[in-house]
C-alpha cells in the first residue's frame, strides 16, 4: 500500500515537472513601468506598472511585479513618473465633421465678423472661379462687440457678400444649428423673399423680407443640397486626418453622434482595407428611416474589426441649441419674449423610432438641450421602457442635457437614462447663457453635473467635436474648475456643480464606456481589458488647476502599441 503510494506520488512529481517545463512563466510583450497610473477601477487603484500581452492587459502591480513577466522580447517603456490612464473616449462627437473641419475654413476661434470675412478672403485668393468656400466654427455670442447690423441676434450676409460676390460661400455655425451664406450660395439654392420653410427651422429674414443669409435649424437644408457632395478620395482623407486628430489627443475610443448610409459604408470599406487606429462606437442617423429598416431587420454589429466598430445605437434630433435659440423650453427665452425654441421632429416619431430600436436591440441616443426638450424625451423613453420591459439594460441616452428642470434631475437615474454632457460647453457657452435663460434657470437646471452625479447616474464627457475643439484637456480643466479657457470666472460658475478630478476622469473613460455597453473590455486599466491608454506630460489629477490647460497629451496607445508619441 505505501510502495504504491509512493510510486503514485512519483508519478504526480514527474508529471507536474513536465507540465512546468513544457510551460515556461508567462512573459509580456510590453511592460510600462514606473508611472503614476489611475486604473479606474472599483478601487480607484493607483500603481506603478501595467503589463501587455497580445494586445491585453496581462498585470497591473508593481514595477519589481511587472519586470517579473520581461522576457528577452518584452519592451520596455519608462514612463518616468508620468501621469498613465485608461485610454480617454471621446463620449459625443462627429468623426467626419472634425475631419472635414480640419480641411475646410475652421472658424472656432474666429472673434469677429471681420475676422471671419478675412478667412474668406484667403480661402478665395486658393480657389478656383466659382468654388464653394465651406466652413464651421464661427459663434456670434463668442464675438467682441462690434456694431455690424444683426438681425434676431445674427449677423447679416452683406459683408460676406460683398468680400465674395462670385464664390458661393456656406458657412456653419458652431453649434451645427445655423449656418450663412452670401448671395452666390443662396441664387444657386434658389431661396428668394418668397422662400418660405415652415417646420423645424427658419429663413430668417429683416423687415422687407429680405432673407438676411442666416439659415436656422432644418432650413440649413436649403442650401446644403445644392453645395458639391464629397467624393470617396476626400472621405477618406477626412477620416484619416480625423483618425489622426484623436491620436494626437489622447483620444483611443469615439462616440460617433450620426452616421448616415454612405458613412457607413465608409467606414465599414476602410475597416475591411486598411484598418482603424481610434475605435469608434456608431449612432445611425435617426432621419433615415430605411437606414434604420435595414439595421433593426438584421440586428446591432458589436466589434467588428477586433473591436474596432460597434453599430448598435440611434442618433434622433428633439430640439435645436441654445446659441441658436433653437433649444425648446417649457418657459420662453429671457432674452427674447415669446419665444420658446422649438421641436426638430415630431415626438410622436421619436416615439415610434425608439420603439423599434429597443425591440431590435439598439440604444437610442437623442439630442436634447432645451428643459421642454429633456422633458419630453424623458417622457418617451419611460412609456418605452414600460412597453418594452423585458428589455433590462437599453442604456437609452440623452444627449447635451444641458438645461433640466429641477423635477427631471432624479429621473435620469430613476429611469436608467445616461446623460451624455460637454463639460466644454458650459465653459464656452455660460457666459452667454445667462441671456437666454437667465439667474433662476441657469442656477436651477443648466450644467448641473453634481446634481444628477449625486442620484447615481454615470455622465459620458466630451466634446461635440467640431463644435468644440477635441482637446479632453480643456474638457477636463472646464470639469473640475467650470471657468472659461481664460480662468474665468476666480471660483467658476456654479461651483458646487464641478466635478472632482476623479469623476472627471471617469466621465472620460469607465463611465464613457459603459455608455456604449462597453465598460468589461475598455475604461479602466485591469487585467484582461483591452491594453488602450493615454499618458500625460503632466499629472492633472494633482497640479495645480491653473497648470491644467499647459498639460499635454505625451502618448496614445491602442492595443497596447504606441500610436501617438509627442517626442
Amino acid at each position: 500500500m505505501i510502495l504504491d503510494l509512493m510510486k503514485s506520488l512519483c508519478t504526480i512529481a514527474i508529471v507536474s515537472f513536465v507540465i512546468i517545463s513544457c510551460n515556461p512563466k508567462q512573459t509580456a510583450d510590453t511592460l510600462y513601468i514606473n508611472g503614476e497610473i489611475h486604473t479606474v477601477n472599483d478601487a480607484n487603484d493607483i500603481e506603478e506598472a501595467v503589463a501587455v500581452k497580445e494586445g491585453v492587459v496581462l498585470l497591473t502591480g508593481s514595477t519589481e511585479e511587472a519586470m517579473e513577466l520581461a522576457g528577452e522580447n518584452t519592451e520596455i517603456i519608462d514612463l518616468e513618473g508620468r501621469l498613465m490612464t485608461p485610454g480617454l473616449i471621446e463620449g459625443h462627437g462627429h468623426f467626419m465633421g472634425m475631419g472635414y473641419n480640419m480641411m475646410f475654413l475652421d472658424l472656432l476661434h474666429i472673434t469677429s465678423y471681420e475676422e471671419m470675412i478675412e478667412e474668406v478672403q484667403k480661402a478665395i485668393a486658393e480657389a478656383g472661379p466659382g468654388e464653394w468656400i465651406l466652413g464651421r466654427g464661427w459663434h456670434q455670442s463668442k464675438w467682441e462687440e462690434s456694431d455690424i447690423e444683426m438681425i434676431k441676434g445674427f449677423p447679416t450676409h452683406d459683408l460676406l457678400s460683398a468680400a465674395s460676390p462670385d464664390n458661393p460661400v456656406f458657412l456653419r455655425h458652431a453649434s451645427g444649428h445655423a449656418a450663412i451664406a452670401n448671395t452666390k450660395a443662396m441664387e444657386i439654392a434658389g431661396i428668394t423673399t418668397e422662400t418660405q420653410f415652415e417646420t423645424g427651422g427658419e429663413i430668417i429674414k429683416d423687415k422687407n423680407g429680405n432673407p438676411t443669409g442666416i439659415f436656422n435649424e432644418r432650413a440649413i437644408g436649403l442650401v446644403g443640397r445644392v453645395v458639391p457632395e464629397n467624393d470617396v478620395k476626400s472621405d477618406i482623407e477626412a477620416f484619416k486626418l480625423a483618425e489622426l486628430n484623436c491620436l494626437e489627443h489622447g483620444i483611443t475610443s469615439f462616440h460617433d453622434a450620426g452616421a448616415g448610409r454612405d458613412m457607413i459604408r465608409m467606414y465599414k470599406d476602410i475597416l475591411e482595407n486598411d484598418g482603424y487606429k481610434v475605435r469608434l462606437y456608431v449612432m445611425l442617423a435617426g432621419s433615415d428611416d430605411s437606414l434604420l429598416d435595414d439595421h433593426f431587420s438584421k440586428g446591432p454589429e458589436i466589434g467588428l474589426g477586433e473591436n474596432f466598430l460597434t453599430i448598435r445605437s440611434v442618433k434622433l434630433f428633439a430640439d435645436g441649441a441654445l446659441g441658436s435659440r433653437g433649444a425648446w423650453l417649457i418657459e420662453p427665452y429671457a432674452d427674447m419674449a415669446g419665444h420658446y425654441g422649438h421641436a426638430v421632429a415630431e415626438m410622436s416619431k421619436i416615439y415610434e423610432s425608439s420603439s423599434k430600436a429597443i425591440q431590435a436591440g439598439f440604444q437610442v441616443c437623442t439630442h436634447a438641450i432645451g428643459d421642454r426638450a429633456n422633458s419630453e424625451i424623458l417622457d418617451i423613453y419611460e412609456k418605452v421602457y414600460l412597453e418594452n420591459s423585458e428589455s433590462t439594460d437599453p442604456r437609452f441616452r440623452i444627449e447635451h442635457a444641458q438645461h433640466l428642470s429641477l423635477s427631471d434631475i432624479p429621473r435620469f437615474k430613476e429611469l436608467g437614462v445616461i446623460p451624455a454632457m460637454q463639460a466644454i460647453h458650459m465653459s464656452s457657452d455660460r457666459p452667454w447663457a445667462i441671456d437666454r435663460l437667465g439667474k433662476q434657470r441657469i442656477e436651477e437646471g443648466a450644467y448641473v453635473w453634481q446634481k444628477l452625479l449625486k442620484t447615481g447616474v454615470k455622465i459620458v464627457n466630451g466634446t461635440d467635436v467640431p463644435v468644440e475643439p477635441i482637446s479632453p484637456i480643456n474638457c477636463f480643466y472646464a470639469s473640475v474648475t467650470r471657468k472659461t479657457l481664460q480662468g474665468s470666472p476666480p471660483e467658476g460658475y456654479e461651483p458646487d456643480q464641478k466635478m472632482t478630478r476623479e469623476q472627471a476622469l471617469r466621465s472620460y473613460t469607465l463611465d464613457a464606456a459603459y455608455g456604449a455597453f462597453e465598460e468589461e473590455m475598455k475604461g479602466s486599466i485591469e487585467p484582461g481589458k483591452m491594453a488602450d491608454f493615454t499618458v500625460f506630460s503632466d499629472n492633472i489629477m494633482t497640479i495645480p488647476e491653473e497648470e491644467i490647460l499647459t498639460a499635454e497629451i505625451d502618448m496614445t496607445i491602442v492595443n497596447g502599441e504606441i500610436l501617438f508619441n509627442r517626442d
